[in-house]
């Protein structure tokens, strides 16, 4: 028994009604009825003026209802130009997180879908998500860390990025050809979408696996649709088609649009167009010319279409482009449109509806191009109609469009599920700062959400079915972040260092606000540290209260006349792992600090160094007795204070050698430091010798002199 079915292609400048008798999967057109809008009623496949629309829609249903009866519902699409396909990317921080499975994909892709329905969003004040239905969408890249990657799946690193085009339909779309098919007094028997309804019908099931792109190419806009991989991956428009062909004519030769239009037409099948321009005449032009004169604008329409394909197919020529639609028969395009996309010619194909299997037409319907779609609406309402599905999310029923296998991700789209409600809240992080560099110490990341499909556990992925309950338990949030001074101070300013075989492990001294603070103390938000590091053997010492080394290995010196005079040979020699050193030299994790220590010499020793005579000593020989006379020549003030020659000098001191008795020694002196004296009675005279000849008490002796008083007895009274 065959049934009949009412379809409308409800179209920027006309509208096709069909008659499809549909028998054990055969289909006849039986009628075909195509009226032009009077007014500017559509734009862009949104209905503007749904009463002109509804006019137009009830003339057709009334002109057919003639022939064929009663007609109460229809099968509409919603035009592939009314779609809007968005690019958008979305960058996530994942340090420190478990590896990438295939569920964090799944949020992740919708996420960017979701950053792509705002984008659509951001200059329309009182828009909402809902809006729009997301018709689908196809990843263009991942990235981790900033390369390209094939996939996340089981990858780590810093940051994770992701790029989608997704498309939707305004929910507007669909509320107006309601609206007008309601006014005609007609109920919505199937909704499709024109790509999908073109594709249907043109290419089985079978092959839709493969990479083909779908032209329909109108007057205004040409639609785009890819497939791959058994479905509809992307969709598209560009606004230029037919009318850019009419458009270069009507310039060229001056004509009015409508003639320049029937001179178009011409072209399909005459050798000799004929054309009246502004002013009334008549002439015939050969073909070929008129088709130079048009070939920049034919050229013009192939590179918009194919950079669009290329475009959506991410970046790739598809394996074949099928095109439909009245601007489809322009002369040429399929050449262009083959070089355009460096597809051989055999590639690149008008479709008319010859190419429908298991369909015939009544004789008075001519086989075009222009036809495919609305016959395919007629049959996509009895094979493939989009249903809406009824579906409760979070105790909230929400109904959209089973465009394709719907998903639970679909349904988060829907009912505007954010992408971040799929995650528990990250905890608070810290942000410090540490010698004058802020550093952000981030919280724990929140727990993924739980999905319950039905009650049971579900992905983003999980395919749905009308009736089907999904409840979303919010996932647990992460903790504040955590840290301690030993956290964020590097390992290698830690460090074990041996001084004469005593083990010291110096840490850096971490100041926390101006105060100084252990390194397991913890720290909080906005904190402020200072760290000194031990990074020279003299840090060491200061840092392990050995000051009293540091000023032995400090090079010797004094100051003298206000200069300083360093003297290393009273210096403490220094050896970092047996290798002589200084006190500035860099200390390594391990070093072992040895010394050979000199002492600080004495006020003599120092005088003797310098050459200095601090006493004037000679020995001489006095009336056969060894007599040592001194005196001191020099005195030794030691930072303002008067020493002793056994007294020791510091290190830094300040010296002065102040000049004394510089006097000579004369032969009188011995008698200071001799015992001899002349006998109490001794009478008579006496003489004087230095080394046994005559001398006087002001004769300057030296050391090695031998002197001696002779004397000699007064003779007696006689």
């Amino acid at each position: 028994m065959s049934s009949k079915l009412f379809a409308l292609d409800i179209g920027t400048r006309s509208v096709v009604g069909i008659i499809l008798e549909e028998n054990n999967d055969h289909y006849h057109v039986a009628d075909i009825l195509v009226k032009e809008h009077k007014e500017r009623a559509m734009v862009d496949g949104q209905i503007h003026n749904v009463l002109f629309v509804a006019q137009l829609i009830n003339e057709i249903k009334t002109e057919l209802e003639m022939k064929h009866g009663p007609l109460t519902k229809v099968s509409v699409a919603a035009a592939g130009r009314a779609l809007k396909t968005e690019q958008a990317s979305i960058t996530i921080p994942i340090k420190n997180r478990p590896i990438f499975t295939e569920e964090d994909i799944s949020r992740l892709e919708l996420q960017a879908v979701q950053t792509a329905q705002q984008q659509l969003l951001q200059h329309k004040e009182d828009a909402k998500t809902s809006h729009y239905y997301c018709v689908g969408y196809s990843v263009l890249f991942y990235r981790l860390d900033g390369e390209e990657i094939g996939s996340l799946l089981d990858q780590q690193g810093d940051e994770a990025a992701i790029e989608v085009i997704a498309t939707f339909l305004p929910r507007v779309v669909v509320e107006s050809l309601l609206a007008a098919l309601k006014r005609a007094d007609l109920e919505m028997e199937a909704l499709t979408l024109e790509p999908i309804a073109a594709i249907n019908v043109l290419i089985p099931p079978t092959m839709r696996r493969l990479n083909v792109a779908l032209v329909d190419i109108g007057a205004g806009t040409s639609d785009i649709a890819i497939t791959d991989k058994s479905t509809v991956v992307a969709y598209g428009m560009v606004p230029t088609a037919g009318d850019e062909i009419t458009e270069a004519l009507s310039d060229y030769y001056l004509l009015d649009f409508p003639i320049a239009e029937l001179a178009k037409r011409q072209m399909h099948k005459e050798e000799q167009i004929l054309i009246q321009d502004i002013l009334g005449f008549d002439q015939y032009f050969p073909r070929e010319e008129v088709l130079q004169a048009i070939y920049p604008a034919i050229e013009n329409l192939a590179t918009s279409i194919g950079e669009e394909i290329l475009r959506l197919n991410s970046g790739q020529a598809p394996k074949a482009v099928m095109l439909v639609g009245g601007g489809s028969l322009t002369p040429h395009l399929t050449d262009e449109l083959g070089k355009m996309l460096n597809l051989p010619a055999n590639r690149v194909a008008v479709r008319g509806i010859d190419a429908i299997q298991n369909l015939t037409r009544d004789e008075s319907i001519v086989a075009t191009p222009e036809l495919v779609t609305p016959i395919g609406i007629a049959i996509a309402a009895k094979k493939a109609p989009i249903p809406y599905m009824s579906i409760t999310v979070n105790k909230q029923i929400i109904r959209l469009f089973e465009l394709k296998e719907m998903t639970v991700a679909d349904a988060f789209l829907a009912a505007n599920i954010r992408a971040k409600q799929l995650y528990g809240k990250p905890g608070h992080g810290l942000s410090i700062t540490v010698n004058g560099q802020d550093i952000l110490i981030p919280g724990e990341h929140g727990q993924p959400a739980s999905i319950l499909l039905n009650g049971e556990e579900a992905s983003t992925k999980s395919l749905i079915k009308s009736g089907d309950t999904i409840e979303l338990i919010e996932g647990k949030d992460g903790t504040t972040a955590t840290v301690s001074v030993r956290d964020i101070v590097d390992s290698a300013s830690v460090k074990t260092i041996s001084i004469r075989d005593t083990l010291y492990i110096v840490e850096p001294k971490v100041f926390v606000n101006g105060k100084i603070v252990a390194l397991d103390s913890e720290l909080n938000d906005r904190d402020v540290v200072v760290m000194e590091t031990v990074e020279t053997v003299e840090e060491v010492f200061k840092h392990t209260n050995n000051l009293q080394l540091l000023e032995k290995f400090r090079s010797y010196y004094i100051h003298i006349d206000a200069k300083p005079v360093y003297l290393p040979e009273f210096s403490s020699e220094l050896f970092i792992n047996g290798k002589p050193g200084k006190v500035q030299y860099p200390i390594q994790n391990g070093d072992a600090i040895t010394f050979a220590q000199s002492s600080y010499p004495t006020a003599a020793m120092l005088a003797n160094h310098l050459n200095v005579l601090l006493e004037d000593k000679i020995v001489v020989t006095f009336q056969n007795e060894r007599v040592e006379l001194v005196k001191t020549a020099r005195e030794v003030v030691v930072n303002g204070a008067v020493v002793q020659g056994y007294a020791t000098i510091p290190n830094g001191a300040t010296v002065q050698l102040i000049d004394k008795d510089q006097s000579k020694w004369i032969y009188q002196d011995v008698f200071r430091f001799s015992t001899w004296q002349l006998p109490t009675a001794f009478k008579g005279h006496f003489t004087i010798l230095r080394n046994g000849a005559p001398s006087t008490f002001d004769t300057e002796i030296f050391g090695g002199d031998t002197l001696e008083i002779q004397l000699s007895a007064q003779p007696a009274n006689i």
